[in-house]
């Protein structure tokens, strides 16, 4: 164990854990950190959502997994479960915010620490039908008061300045930025640029979901293909945006250039990655944007939109570029500019690799053993 001398029994609530059909980052994330807790000898509980055919109880990286209803009921089993649960009394809980937050601080008198990704805002409505982003609008603006001196982890500026405008005191949130797997995440064996594509592609690598903006990318990839300078566009991932997008791809006439490959392994995400001559992330507001990270550990330059969180994991002009959201215009000539020059590939690829070298794992659960240590 790091840190001080202190075994801790730490509660995680999260709406999923990382078996979850429906998992994401934030699991990973969550895994990632709580994992490395429960090997520095803390005991970790999860108590997430369950699935149809999911165990009830599990085991994951050291740590026990209680699931309780399913993706839209976890809320009404939650704080029954946490009942069960906390006859052995736990020293801090960690809430998970990245969907509706659950209120934990009402559950009991155990510390709450908060960790949050990002909130939703108004974007929640591009996500989510009308009820759904209304619950999780009106429910974010009860969180200044519900939540009021609890301190909060979160994985970027971006995410603290907005707690901040929202009312949250900055002095009582931590940021520590998210790691990414350093054994896999690498340039080629051979070194940067092997393995490249002959000619331009690029790569999404993510949740096919509405807010994710991968519709701007499909159009700027129809402009360049209008004037000749046809672009490959591979969408690794699953999601409810799937169709959607699959519709607008024939509408441009673009069928022949993007590949939807669905769900891809670990390693195929890597050989994707470094075969690509750019990742691409067009979202208009995440928490971080690990696989801009990922990509630039593997040598790969990234197109971003210039929005909070992802403008913190691309340096611009140096590991990729940051791009208005939404602007078709402006995606067209930046894919343009690098898909004209290899050579300006392999030149990012080299500051990049440095720069995705900063982010690790072990370094963001030390920082969370800390900040738990002090809570409890």
């Amino acid at each position: 164990m790091r840190g001080e001398n202190r075994r801790l029994n730490i509660l995680v609530v999260n709406w999923q854990d990382a078996a979850n059909p429906n998992a994401g980052g934030a699991e990973i994330h969550l895994h990632e950190i709580f994992g490395r807790l429960a090997a520095w000898g803390h005991t970790v509980t999860l108590l997430v959502s369950g699935w149809p055919g999911g165990p009830e109880h599990d085991e994951a990286d050291g740590m026990e997994i209680t699931r309780v209803g399913s993706r839209y009921t976890y809320p009404v089993h939650a704080r029954r479960a946490f009942r069960r649960l906390a006859r052995r009394p736990f020293d801090v809980i960690v809430e998970d915010i990245n969907k509706i937050p659950l209120f934990t601080t009402r559950w009991s008198e155990t510390p709450v620490v908060a960790l949050v990704p990002h909130l939703f805002g108004s974007t929640a409505f591009q996500q989510e039908s009308v009820p759904i982003a209304t619950a999780v609008w009106l429910a974010e603006r009860l969180m200044p008061k519900l939540y009021r001196d609890v301190p909060f982890e979160v994985i970027s500026e971006s995410t603290a300045d907005d707690l901040v405008r929202r009312g949250f005191r900055r002095d009582h949130i931590t940021v520590s930025y998210p790691g990414i797997d350093h054994a896999i995440c690498t340039p080629h064996p051979a070194g940067p640029g092997v393995g490249r594509a002959s000619e331009p592609v690029i790569a999404y690598v993510g949740r096919l979901q509405r807010y994710k903006g991968l519709e701007c990318v499909l159009r700027a990839v129809a402009v360049l293909h209008g004037e000749g300078r046809p672009v490959r566009f591979v969408i690794a991932g699953k999601g409810e945006d799937r169709a959607r997008l699959e519709r607008l791809t024939a509408e441009l006439g673009i069928e022949a250039l993007v590949d939807f490959r669905g769900y891809i392994s670990e390693a195929a995400k890597i050989e994707l990655l470094r075969s690509s001559w750019a990742n691409v992330y067009p979202s208009p507001k995440e928490g971080w944007g690990i696989t801009n990270i990922e990509a630039a550990a593997c040598g790969t330059p990234s197109l971003a939109s210039d929005a909070p969180g992802l403008r913190e994991s691309v340096i611009e002009g140096e590991t990729g570029f940051l791009i208005p959201h939404g602007d078709i215009g402006a995606w067209a000539e930046r894919l343009r500019l690098l898909c004209e020059s290899p050579d300006r590939v392999a030149k990012m690829g080299e500051p990049a690799i440095r720069h995705a070298a900063r982010f690790t794992w072990d370094e963001t659960a030390r920082q969370t053993e800390a900040l738990l240590l002090t809570a409890a």
